[in-house]
């Protein structure tokens, strides 16, 4: 009897704790919806971008801070012994240690959203000065999750007396272990510079439309350590960060989204020039792909057998450089062919008029 007793008591005494516990999470679970309503009863009409990007990333992590936050203020009233209720209290503070973690990072993702949608490269034909500061941001983001999560990291094994024991040690021995880890990770430091000097000189920028390694393609992503390259084809071209730093390659929006176009063909030595100049005067004018800034039609070889014609264009981007070549490089073919189709590159060979000796003399 006595020992059933003693299970009720102890019972009870859990299910006492646990009922504090419970109370105290099902508040802070209260109090948060709480604050996301009134914030979405604030800027639904104010600030409508902030609040969706607010409610999307920071729900979670204050769903889980704000009842670890009342759960630490009724630690002291649980009806458990010091030893247990001073675990208890480490371990809400590493929680309470994470959740904050959690929330510095949405904060970047709040920033982040805001940010493009306040300078949007997609709004914007020539959007380089967004894609600049798109760029800048992206990487200081990335290099302030990764600070967060480190100091976090560093704070939860510091709450652990061996673990500062053994920090207190290796203090002494920190300028050879400096030494060690600076040569095992030169490469991945040597990319994390790459990707400063990148981010604030700007070689590269999101969305600029690069020659690189024979390919052609648009920067669709810059990490801390690589850049990823959409291909015209829809390929993934994955390069070092320190690869645009140490080698060549070709930026055809550095300093504008403009560019010019080219086409080359070849014609006979019989090919009248000044028609051809008015044909593609006239598909030029016919045609939105072309901004109307640049265009001309010039002999600019003369071959042992053809006429080398170059004809130059500008277009407001690559992509409409690319539509608008192969929209004159098929107009001014099918010019040549319709009206000129002798002046067709040939083949010539010269007969001297000589009779040849009849076959049987050939034998």
């Amino acid at each position: 009897m006595r020992y059933l007793e003693a299970i009720h008591d102890r019972l009870d005494y859990l299910m006492g704790g646990l009922a504090i516990l419970a109370v105290a999470v099902a508040a802070g679970i209260i109090v948060k919806f709480l604050i996301f309503k009134s914030l979405e009863a604030y800027n639904r009409r104010q600030n409508p971008v902030f609040f969706k990007s607010l409610t999307v990333h920071l729900s979670r992590p204050f769903g889980f801070f704000i009842p670890l936050l009342f759960v630490s203020i009724v630690l002291p009233a649980l009806p458990y012994g010091t030893t247990l209720v001073e675990n208890l209290r480490r371990l809400v503070e590493i929680l309470d240690i994470i959740a904050f973690a959690w929330i510095l990072v949405a904060c970047t993702n709040v920033a982040r959203d805001l940010v493009r949608h306040k300078y949007n490269i997609e709004q914007k034909p020539d959007n380089m000065r967004e894609r600049r500061l798109i760029t800048q941001l992206q990487f200081l983001r990335k290099v302030t999750v990764v600070t967060i999560i480190f100091i976090a990291t560093a704070l939860i094994l510091l709450s652990f007396d061996p673990v500062r024991k053994l920090g207190t040690g290796l203090l002494t021995s920190a300028g050879v272990a400096g030494v060690v880890v600076g040569f095992a990770a030169q490469t991945s430091i040597a990319n994390l510079l790459a990707g400063m000097q990148i981010a604030f000189t700007q070689p590269i920028r999101l969305d600029d439309v690069l020659v690189v390694e024979g390919e052609f393609g648009r920067v669709e992503e810059i990490t801390l350590t690589y850049v990823v390259l959409r291909l015209w084809d829809h390929r993934r071209l994955i390069l070092p960060l320190n690869y645009f730093i140490q080698k060549p390659f070709q930026n055809w929006t550095r300093t504008g989204s403009d560019i010019l176009a080219t086409v080359h063909f070849y014609t006979d030595y019989t090919m009248p020039i000044e028609p051809l100049r008015q044909e593609f005067d006239r598909l030029l004018a016919a045609t939105d792909l072309w901004n109307g800034q640049a265009s001309v039609l010039q002999v600019t070889d003369s071959k042992e057998r053809t006429l080398e014609l170059r004809a130059l264009m500008s277009a407001q981007n690559s992509a409409l450089a690319w539509d608008l070549r192969c929209y004159i490089r098929e107009g001014l073919i099918y010019f040549i062919q319709k009206n000129y189709p002798d002046a067709l590159p040939k083949t010539r060979s010269e007969f001297t008029g000589e009779k040849l000796p009849p076959l049987a003399d050939l034998s």
